[in-house]
Order: C-alpha cells, then structure tokens, then sequence
C-alpha cells in the first residue's frame, strides 16, 4: 500500500473548536442509528431457510463461477476506474440466518439493479459486528452478522453489475447504551491488547472474503474516536494488508475530523460526515452549501481529493437541517429538505474536488423501490422517495470528473 505522512496543519484553538461542536452534540446531531494533496491537514495516513451458503469455507469463489441471475443483472454506465469518483450508497446488511441463500441473492439482485438505476457506480456493504458494554475487550459476530461466505456472495453480484465495493465492518451500538450516552465513539476497553487481538480473529475472515473478491475497499474501523491514534492499529493494519490488496480505510465521525488529527496508520480517510446547519427548512441549497462549507474550513480550505464522504444522510422531515444524522425522531415529512440536501452535498463534493460520496442508507432486507412506510422506517430512508432520487440521479450524472479536475459544476 501506499505509505505517507502528511504534515500537521493548525486548526482553529481548541477552546474555540469545542464550543462549536458541544453545542450540536448535546442536541444529539451525531449520526444515531442502530445501528491540493497537502491542504488534508491533521491525518496520519500510512499509505496512500438454512441461512448457510454452499460457497467454500474460505470466503472465495471458484474462477469463472457465476452467480444464479446473472444475466438478468443491469450493468453501470460506466465503471469505476482510479482517479474517477465514488458515485456509491452504504447498503446496511442485518442479515437473519433463517433467510436462505437464493434470498440473499435475489435481495442483492435487487439493490445492483437499483443502484445502476440512480447511475451509482460504487456501493458500500456495511453489516454489524458486536460487543459488550464500552469497557468490552471482545468482539463478536452476533445473530445479525451476515458470514463472510454470505458476503462473498453479495459482492459477486455486485462486482457482475459492475459496481465498486467497500467492505465496511460496523460496531453495533445495541449493548452500549445509546439513550445515556454510549455510543461506538467512546468505547474504552479494559484490556485494549485483548481487544485488538479478539478484533483481528473478527475482522481476518472478511478480509479474505474482500480479496478472493477484489473489493476495493477494506474499512477497517468507522466512528471510533476513543480508539483513534492507540499505536495498536499499525500491527493491525499491517496484518489486514498482508491479506487484502486493496485500499485499507478509516471511516471518521464528522466532530473528531474538524476538531483535530485523525491518526489513523491507513492509506485512505473517509468521513461520516453529518454536519448541522441551523436554518430554516426553506433555506436554498447555496445556503446549505455555505454552511457544509464552514465546517470543513476548520480543518482546511481549497481542495479535499484525499477526502471521501464516506456517509451524508438526512431525515426527509421538518427541522432536520438542525441534526442531520438523527435517526430516531420522526417529524412531520418534508422530502424537500432530503432532496436539497442532498443537492448541496453533490456540490460541495465536486467544488471541493473530494473522491466521492456515499448516501446513507438503503437497508438489505428492503425493497428499495417501494415508498417508505413513514410510519415505522427512518426519516433517513430515501430509497422510493422521488426528490431525492432525482437529485441523487443528478449527483451522480454530472460532468466531474473525480479529483485534481477542473471540472466540478
């Protein structure tokens, strides 16, 4: 992999920086669920009904083999190649082993097909892993982990459609106590060696899934502040690359990202990146923009290409500007604010000459071409939500032409 430390960049005094983000945190604007180049400042980097599937144990395919349906799979436009943009949606996975594994299939059918039809040319699996409360040193598959034989599967399809993939590991926040507090950003392991090490056994198996096939993307941990810059990571690290080719990444939470370095031994960063604007719901989308763009000129100004928006997301409701990644309230419906944010977000990634961007979310066991049942889904769901796929389709159709272009529009 590529190896690289780029310089540490000032950023706004610290005083300063933590009465900006206290404010957003105590009114919950962290995303809740169940859950140029020298411009990047602050970042480490290191680098540039059976439920059971036949595949072998290993995680890998035989060459050649194909997936049942194949042939009936809508391709990408045009798939991705280095230096083009992630045009991708964070495809969320709690898979139920009862579920066998022709459903697996047809489900993954249906979301390639559905991604091809918004003109994606990326999506980016990611599937829950468990723990214990924050002070657990062990790490778990769980009832809701899909195995990665099961996952071996879904990136075939995937990859038969023609899209990019990212493997994206994600620490459940069940048995963290969510409601005072906890949440994956703030574990703190009594034992971290014991930590690292029960991480490692989890993680091995998906990793050889990801390489046997040739997903392009490892993500190795998301949204685990406490956990960032322990000196751990670089063994860990450097035994995922000794069995993944592709790129190994770091997925950080938007407040740590603009607050301060993200010391990560990794050769990529994305951000989840749920920054609160407090407007009013009519606000134009320049405004929204604006306000996208007050927040990363904390951490740096001009260009981002190192930069990927690994989750932008918000609930397609009344007052959602103000706590973008809540997942929880349901407010009266407004699909526009969705739609306009998401049109900001698309700027914002292509004026910022960024490496892309992933919608957050559409979830496996659904259908993603059904209207959401407002009743009991996420405000954050857009999938059937016309506005928002219209401005996603736009996104993902415009003439940028990935980073270090002069095309942005």
């Amino acid at each position: 992999m590529k190896r690289a430390r780029l310089p540490l960049l000032a950023v706004l005094p610290v005083t300063v920086i933590s009465f900006v983000i206290a404010v957003p945190f105590v009114a919950g604007d962290h995303p809740l669920r169940w859950e140029a180049g020298s411009l990047l400042p602050d970042l480490v980097l290191n680098g540039e009904d059976t439920g059971r599937s036949d595949a072998p144990a290993d995680g890998t395919t035989a060459p050649g083999t194909s997936t049942p349906g194949a042939s009936d799979i809508a391709k990408v436009d045009q798939e991705w190649k280095e230096g083009m943009p992630q045009w991708g949606v964070q495809l969320y996975w709690e898979d139920n082993p009862k579920h066998s594994t022709e459903y697996v299939e047809k489900q993954a059918r249906l979301h390639a097909d559905y991604l091809v039809g918004l003109h994606a040319n990326s999506v980016s699996v990611s599937f829950p892993f468990f723990t214990g409360d924050l002070d657990s040193t062990k790490i778990s598959q769980g009832g809701r982990t899909p195995t990665p034989e099961r996952l071996t599967r879904v990136l075939q399809i995937f990859h038969e459609a023609g899209l990019r993939t990212t493997v994206r590991p994600l620490m459940d926040e069940t048995s963290l106590d969510v409601d005072n507090g906890g949440w994956r950003g703030k574990i703190d392991p009594a034992d971290r060696d014991a930590w690292f090490s029960s991480y490692k056994k989890f993680l091995t198996p998906y990793l050889k899934a990801a390489e046997g096939e040739q997903a392009a993307t490892f993500v190795i941990g998301t949204e685990l502040n406490s956990m960032e810059g322990d000196t751990r990571w670089d063994t860990l690290v450097a035994s995922a690359e000794k069995t993944f080719s592709g790129e190994v990444a770091y997925d950080a939470n938007w407040d740590n990202y603009v607050s301060g370095r993200i010391n990560m031994p990794v050769s990529h960063l994305g951000v989840d990146a749920y920054f609160p604007v407090k407007v009013a719901d009519t606000a134009p989308v320049d405004t929204l923009v604006d306000g996208w763009n007050d927040w990363l000129d904390k951490k740096a100004t001009g260009p981002l290409p190192n930069i990927t928006i690994a989750e932008a997301g918000i609930g397609a409701m009344k007052g959602a500007y103000k706590a973008p990644g809540d997942f929880y309230t349901k407010r009266a419906v407004n699909p526009q604010v969705q739609a306009n944010w998401y049109t900001a977000v698309c700027q914002v990634v292509q004026e910022r000459q960024m490496s892309g961007v992933y919608w957050w979310s559409v979830y496996f066991d659904d259908d993603p071409n059904s209207k959401p049942d407002d009743k009991v889904a996420s405000r954050l769901d857009f999938a059937g939500r016309p506005l928002t796929e219209k401005a996603i389709k736009s996104c993902f159709t415009s003439d940028y032409a990935g980073p270090g272009t002069d095309t942005a529009s």
